[in-house]
């Protein structure tokens, strides 16, 4: 034939049957270490930045909580900022929680905030202060600007269209070029926003979380993987099969790392994660992450946590929406995993 479509598929069926095979070759802690590895080596490496010190930016008394803003730097050359949410009348150290946002324009999309920074009035969007809601619930939240969005595009790409919604494109295409990949980049900056979140004396650094919404969940989904302290994680409007969604559906490049595949499916990397606590939530009808591909993640998932022994570790939940965040059971879950 021609056309590509049905090497396309073949290419994909031997991937997901080599899988299959090395899983019943190897025991599950012999392949877990290596899927691993796998992941941490197709991201990319970067190098640290341990002598930077964190500053202060701002801090801002809100109805129920402190807003602080700090810099921080993962890496050499590059600083970025995140917020930290601190509930008023915090006694002792409180369960923490890394917050990711997906698209859209930064981390004060989901602290109630404006693009300018201005006090957001409004109905909350997709991401649904998703932040705020968190420190309502008596947890420090560290909310970091993920690199391409909001203050964060690229000087070039705004010089070309001030309006321009991301520098996916860029900031993928090149860091690619150079043997690195944006998701590694994102994921070096999460982490680091971690330690530094288990380092301030409001949060108590044995009960830290993770929730990520669509594209702050595949960078949560790593950094869960790869960072064995993070001890509960929510991934809303993400979990999927390759097959399903980003195959499937036109999505933006961040999503796509060259290689990742020949290792293993979504469902398997992310059950890398077990046997820590995890929860699925997903739209009934989200276009780019399809409730069907969701499903079978899921059935899979589940699986690989009875496997480790920790069935009663993984909730989820499919609500009656699009790619947005819920939040109707994973807020209280997360609350309720991190106190316990």
């Amino acid at each position: 034939m021609w056309n590509g479509d049905s090497y396309l598929e073949k290419l994909y069926d031997e991937a997901v049957s080599r899988h299959r095979s090395q899983a019943m070759l190897e025991l599950r802690n012999e392949r877990r270490p290596k899927l691993k590895a796998a992941l941490r080596e197709a991201i990319g490496h970067f190098e640290p930045n341990p002598a930077h010190a964190p500053k202060l930016l701002e801090r801002v008394e809100c109805e129920g909580y402190i807003r602080e803003r700090v810099e921080l730097s993962a890496t050499p050359d590059l600083t970025f900022a995140a917020y930290v949410l601190i509930p008023h009348d915090a006694k002792g150290p409180l369960p923490g929680v890394l917050a990711l946002h997906g698209h859209g324009y930064g981390s004060r999309e989901i602290v109630g905030l404006l693009k300018d920074g201005s006090p957001d009035e409004a109905e909350p969007g997709i991401h649904q202060h998703f932040a705020v809601q968190l420190v309502k619930r008596g947890m420090v939240v560290i909310a970091p600007d993920v690199i391409g969005f909001g203050e964060r595009r690229l000087l070039a790409d705004l010089a070309l269209n001030p309006d321009v919604p991301s520098s996916c494109y860029n900031l993928s295409t090149q860091l690619m070029m150079l043997g690195k990949t944006l998701t590694g980049l994102r994921v070096t900056e999460a982490l680091k926003a971690f330690n530094y979140l288990a380092g301030r004396p409001e949060a108590d650094a044995n009960r830290i979380g993770l929730m990520g919404f669509s594209g702050g969940g595949l960078i949560g989904f790593a950094a869960a993987v790869l960072e064995a302290r993070i001890n509960a994680t929510v991934l809303t409007g993400f979990t999927n099969t390759f097959k399903d969604s980003i195959f499937a559906v036109h999505h933006c490049i961040d999503n796509y790392t060259p290689g990742l595949l020949a290792y293993a499916e979504l469902p398997e990397l992310i059950g890398l994660i077990a046997p820590r606590p995890l929860f699925l939530e997903s739209g009934e009808n989200d276009p780019i992450f399809p409730v069907a591909g969701f499903r079978k993640a899921a059935a899979e998932i589940q699986a690989i946590y009875d496997a480790e022994g920790a069935g009663d570790k993984l909730a989820q939940d499919v609500f009656p929406g699009a790619h947005e965040i819920s939040g109707r059971l994973s807020y209280d879950w997360l609350k309720r995993t991190l106190s316990s």
